[in-house]
């Protein structure tokens, strides 16, 4: 008789930092002290908080394991699982000082900081069950949406109730998700389809991939309905091949559904067909756009495509189709299952439900979070994230990736939804939440940005294929102190011809991080371009690296770590740096003891 479950995070992350190996290592463990029988090992997906990876956590009384070796496993299983003694050394214990006195030592996942503000929407079985067994997630409903869609409702009470609902896309344009389905149904054609946009391209955003790991039969039940409620009999995912775990997990959980008369014909006896197909994308950030992505699964370049018609009307083969993002699909099952009230009384007026962020950067703990909409940028960084390491200030947080924009301290405490972003010349986008501190330039990070933006151009529109580059070359030319205050002037209409004539959300989007970051942080260009100076230290040909003769033990560790020889000095006695041979590396900087060297 199973007595304990040992959950193992089996998502991207952990698994690149050894979670495999610590399996292995269980099960051999459990062999050695002959606990097969009664504990039983289960590889789930993301946990969400990825810094502390690989997690283990203990049920059924809840112990929160972080950042666990392979040698920590034989004292787990003696200790915890043999003789019922927490491995206190490896718990967790970051929780609201207002609960440490409940908790006594035993942390379980929702009594952390990092979990106490979230609600788990589309995350709900990620951590919780095994994504590839397909009878745990019947066991948490799963399912249950689809066969109440199709024996209970109609196709109209099905959008109807994703109307009712609130739900937005949540791929980046903030579209309500009701309504798209309704321009679909509303189309005659004798082929139908819907999409799952699972190419997710943004630096630094994760949402997608850890549902698609964690929980991919929500993916397929979503689908379903959404084909049953638009008429569409096939849908495809198109996942990057840059996601194996993902891809892996979701043919599975299709062959699963497949077998289980899940998918296929005459889904729950109601005459209704439909089946799935996963289709890989190399890679391509422009594929994210909906019209480039339906042009790639056809097998042709993946190119976008003037709108109108929409995809509603002529989308992929050409026949109508309903395209949505993961999380979109991720939050259909529980609309559907507990009703439109269930979503809409979560988040604002206007921005209904909860959101999936990928909290990364200048941030104590990164990982995956969910909060309803309306939870403020200081919550999400101080309560959740536990704010900015090493005693630095939050500086700003880059909202939408290389489509988005960037969040002054000075805004804070905004509530973050669709409306208020924009407002504010930043954007939801699919959920990437960079935090940057003070040792951050803002001209660098806008360069950093658009150089992405520059590579993944399709090429098609010359607005986009060439004007994102003359428009990072003047930031280059800026950064390296050869701009003038006249090419600030031109930066600033480049960004406005760029967003008005692109073809596509990329180019529309590309000079986003400039237009934010030049709007809120103007003094760090003008430092740049008059004063040839980078306020935060950032930009190496404004820089000048020193040693304080005063402070300089003559150590020699700098000149022996400088990989051009450009530090000289006898031992004992004040080194100098020749600033002619510098590459201002920093490397100096880090090896120095006694904080003698400086850069400015």
């Amino acid at each position: 008789m199973i007595r304990a479950q040992v959950l193992i995070c089996g998502g991207t992350g952990c698994t690149s930092s050894g979670s495999k190996l610590l399996i292995e290592e269980f099960e051999n463990q459990l062999g050695a002290y002959d606990l097969h029988d009664e504990v039983k090992i289960v590889r789930t997906g993301c946990f969400g908080l990825c810094a502390l990876g690989p997690v283990v956590i203990v049920y059924p009384d809840g112990t929160f394991y972080s950042r666990v070796e392979k040698d920590d496993v034989e004292e787990i299983v003696r200790e915890h699982l043999l003789k019922g003694r927490v491995v206190e050394r490896l718990v967790y214990n970051d929780v609201p000082e207002e609960i440490k006195h409940e908790v006594e030592g035993n942390v379980s996942l929702n009594d952390t900081a990092f979990y106490k503000s979230q609600k788990r929407v589309a995350l709900r079985n990620c951590g919780v069950i095994n994504p590839e067994n397909i009878d745990e997630y019947i066991a948490m409903d799963g399912y249950a949406a689809l066969g109440k869609a199709l024996t209970e409702m109609t196709p109209e009470q099905v959008i109807q109730t994703v109307i009712d609902s609130g739900l937005r896309g949540r791929g980046g344009g903030g579209f309500p998700t009701g309504r798209k389905w309704s321009f679909t149904a509303a189309n005659k054609a004798d082929q139908k389809y819907v999409v799952c946009n699972a190419d997710e391209g943004d630096p630094g955003a994760f949402m997608d991939r850890s549902v698609l790991e964690g929980d991919p039969h929500c993916i397929i039940e979503a689908m379903a309905i959404c084909g049953y409620a638009t008429g569409a009999s096939e849908g495809y995912i198109y996942v990057r091949a840059e996601y194996p775990i993902a891809v892996a997990r979701l043919q599975k959980a299709i062959k699963d559904a497949r077998a289980y008369g899940l998918l296929g014909k005459d889904i729950f006896g109601s005459g209704f067909d439909f089946d799935l197909f996963v289709r890989l994308g190399a890679g391509a950030f422009v594929c994210g756009e909906e019209t480039a992505l339906m042009t790639s699964i056809e097998g042709n370049r993946g190119e976008p495509r003037p709108r109108p018609p929409y995809p509603a009307v002529k989308g992929l083969f050409g026949k109508p189709t309903t395209e949505n993002n993961v999380e979109t699909f991720a939050n259909i099952p529980q609309i559907i299952l507990k009703g439109a009230e269930f979503f809409n009384s979560m988040g604002t007026e206007k921005s209904k439900g909860t959101k999936v962020f990928a909290l990364g950067g200048k941030i104590k703990h990164t990982g995956l979070v969910e909060v309803p909409m309306g939870t403020t940028l200081r919550q999400i960084i101080e309560d959740i994230g536990g704010g900015i390491p090493n005693g630095k200030k939050f500086k700003a947080a880059q909202t939408g990736g290389p489509s988005g924009g960037c969040i002054p301290a000075s805004l804070l405490d905004i509530q973050i939804d669709y409306d208020n972003l924009i407002a504010q010349g930043a954007m939801m986008g699919s959920g990437g939440l960079i935090v940057m501190d003070e040792d951050t330039c803002m001209v660098d990070i806008a360069k950093f940005f658009l150089a992405f933006t520059v590579d993944e151009s399709c090429g098609k529109c010359t607005p986009c294929r060439v004007g994102t580059k003359r428009l990072y070359e003047i930031l280059e030319k800026i950064t390296r102190g050869e701009g003038t205050l006249e090419d600030l002037d031109k930066m600033e209409k480049l960004c406005h011809y760029i967003k008005d004539n692109s073809l596509c959300g990329l180019g529309q989007t590309a000079p986003n991080p400039v237009l934010s970051t030049y709007q809120r942080f103007k003094d760090e260009y003008i430092a740049h371009v008059v004063d040839k100076k980078c306020p935060a230290g950032v930009c190496k040909h404004l820089l000048s690296i020193t040693i304080d003769p005063d402070k300089c033990r003559g150590c020699t560790l700098c000149s022996r770590v400088c990989p051009v020889g450009a530090i000289s000095g006898a031992v004992k006695t004040p080194h100098s740096i020749d600033t002619s041979k510098c590459i201002k590396c920093g490397a100096c900087m880090e090896k120095c003891k006694f904080g003698a060297i400086s850069k400015k």
